[in-house]
């Protein structure tokens, strides 16, 4: 129910396929990369919402080629601890989960069902349970002051996020929120500049930066 997110919701989910897992595994396995983003939507309509089939599929993975790097995009899992735990106990090398806007702007552009400290939390569960690296992104244009985001970075920081990701806003369609700035590359710069001055481990900005955006690449230049 997210305000900026194009995809519809399904008023009955068909079940999970048990093979996922093992076939995801298996074809990440034979094409030879170094790195993998795994992401899924929201499954509300399952007890553990998805957690366990996350899970397996990372340790598949993670069986079928041991030198691949794997970050997950999770759910927040509602901020159930023991689903957060079970992801980032799986094996994974990050665990990502956005935070999508500063805190003063949840409620206008989430699902009354997501905010901030909630997002906040599952991060800190995850780092807590062994996840080695925490990532979140945001995004720019909605609205957000300057001051806003810079006290959106404090947070993270304060919570031990490890990465950060700035893209812009792009409206999908009419029906959601409207873009309220277009920020110049010369912004997406700054906020990069000021992100790794509070320590942030590597931080990727920029008009069309993605959560996912290059994350190989600067987690192997960054990190390794």
């Amino acid at each position: 129910g997210c305000r900026f997110c194009a995809v519809k919701p399904s008023r009955a989910p068909p079940p999970l396929d048990p093979n996922e897992p093992a076939n995801v595994a298996e074809a990440i396995a034979e094409w030879g990369l170094d790195y993998v983003v795994l992401t899924s939507v929201d499954r509300d309509d399952l007890e553990d919402q998805g957690a366990t089939h996350i899970e397996a599929t990372v340790r598949n993975l993670k069986t079928s080629a041991p030198d691949i790097l794997v970050e997950a995009l999770a759910p927040d899992f509602r901020g159930e601890p023991h689903l957060v735990e079970r992801v980032a106990r799986s094996g994974l090398d990050v665990f990502a989960h956005n935070v999508e806007t500063v805190p003063e702007l949840q409620a206008d552009v989430r699902d009354r069902r997501a905010n901030w400290d909630q997002s906040v939390e599952v991060l800190k569960m995850a780092k807590a349970a062994g996840a080695g690296i925490t990532k979140t992104s945001l995004m720019l244009g909605l609205g957000e002051t300057r001051a806003q985001v810079i006290r959106a970075l404090r947070l993270l920081r304060d919570a031990d996020v490890d990465v950060v990701t700035f893209g812009q806003y792009m409206r999908p369609t009419k029906r959601h929120l409207p873009v309220v700035e277009y920020l110049t590359p010369e912004a997406f710069d700054a906020y990069r500049e000021i992100a790794e001055g509070m320590g942030f481990l590597y931080v990727a900005s920029g008009p069309m930066v993605r959560s996912s955006y290059k994350a190989g690449e600067y987690f192997l230049e960054g990190v390794l």
